[in-house]
């Protein structure tokens, strides 16, 4: 999907207030979290390389929040590609 702000998904089929924005740079997947509910969210954190959530995804190891579901590498990949063709 997309709109003003770019090319998203939601990380929470069942959360439609959360929208997770990708985009491409220098052959870099980069994604940057809004919420409806709070928007200085999306000001106040800006893009996050998917290499930087690799290295901050060992925090998580056996907790409920598995951030490489959220950032979905796969997911951001094939919205770049769709919008690229």
């Amino acid at each position: 999907m997309k709109d003003d702000k770019g090319l998203y998904y939601y990380p929470n089929a069942g959360n439609k207030k959360i929208r997770m924005y990708v985009e491409s740079k220098n052959q870099q997947v980069f994604f940057r979290l809004w919420s409806q509910d709070d928007p200085k969210l999306y000001e106040e954190h800006g893009w996050v390389p998917y290499e930087a959530i690799l290295a901050a995804a060992g925090i998580y190891e056996g907790k409920a929040f598995d951030p490489k579901f959220t950032y979905d590498i796969n997911l951001a990949q094939a919205l770049l590609k769709e919008e690229n063709k």
